[in-house]
């Protein structure tokens, strides 16, 4: 097997892995705030538990160091509201949402980094109107506000994804990581008492929710952030948005079979995914002006 070929099998396995994020949304029984919390808590301990990943951190100016902090509540923000949009929806619902992200980037990156914008990109946006009208006649109405949740994580996101692009290359990957995963459950902690919830603001998960978190922050976030780390060595950021961008289509398929979500959903639901997938994956293409 050549390098680019595992590199590329690699990398959908990092895609599949990122597949299960809306089912473990779904499993654990934690409320939206405590499920991200954890995750993020988790996940930056392991990262600054690294003698390496502690002495870059602190060689790292405060002014990058807060940086980094802001970029790590924008995500942690998303999260927030991705999670709670599939407790209020369900991980369908949710996942299809996140195909949304590349067309609120289109909208985003060039206000922030002040470039013209795209006219294929926006355009692209306009097609994805039909498939959004599809989804939404084909939920039940108690998930229309699940969908508007998940619709502003999309738009978090995207958010995110801008402001760590311009600042990922000054530091290294695992410091920035945990730098933002940290930075997100302390703010989560911070804001807690404000953020709408159910029981306690934090809660302390079960034995098996407790196991559910290890697995969904490890393999979920650990894992395949490190492969990805070996995998861009090795492919281009083209094959990376076009293997990415079948995230939500993983996350569809995996809900299926484990969690049956298809007796709650129509086929104009299913109907409506293909045609936002469909715009999705094409984006990158006709922006590239291969099409």
């Amino acid at each position: 097997m050549s390098t680019t070929t595992k590199a590329y099998l690699q990398l959908h396995l990092c895609v599949i892995l990122w597949g299960f994020t809306p089912i473990f949304g779904r499993l654990i029984s934690l409320d939206a705030l405590s499920l991200v919390w954890w995750r993020m808590l988790i996940t930056g301990i392991a990262l600054l538990a690294l003698p390496s990943v502690r002495h870059q951190l602190r060689r790292m100016p405060w002014r990058l160091t807060g940086a980094y902090a802001a970029i790590g509540l924008l995500l942690a923000v998303s999260w927030l509201l991705f999670y709670g949009a599939i407790k209020l929806s369900n991980a369908s619902v949710g996942a299809i949402c996140l195909a949304a992200g590349p067309i609120f980037l289109a909208i985003i990156e060039p206000l922030i980094t002040r470039r013209p914008f795209n006219a294929r990109e926006l355009l692209l946006g306009v097609a994805l109107i039909p498939g959004m009208a599809l989804i939404v006649g084909g939920i039940p109405s108690d998930m229309y506000l699940g969908l508007a949740v998940g619709l502003a994580s999309a738009f978090f996101l995207a958010a995110f994804s801008v402001f760590n692009k311009r600042m990922v290359d000054r530091a290294g990957a695992l410091v920035v990581t945990g730098t933002e995963m940290t930075a997100g459950a302390l703010s989560l902690m911070i804001l807690a008492p404000v953020i709408p919830h159910t029981g306690a603001a934090l809660q302390l998960p079960g034995w098996q929710d407790a196991w559910l978190l290890v697995v969904f922050a490890v393999g979920c976030t650990l894992a395949p952030f490190v492969l990805l780390m070996k995998v861009l060595r090795h492919i281009s950021a083209f094959t990376m948005q076009m293997a990415t961008n079948l995230e939500p289509v993983y996350a569809i398929l995996i809900a299926i079979p484990l969690l049956g979500e298809q007796m709650e959903l129509s086929p104009l639901f299913y109907l409506g995914v293909v045609v936002v997938i469909g715009a999705v994956i094409l984006q990158p293409i006709i922006v590239r002006g291969k099409v």
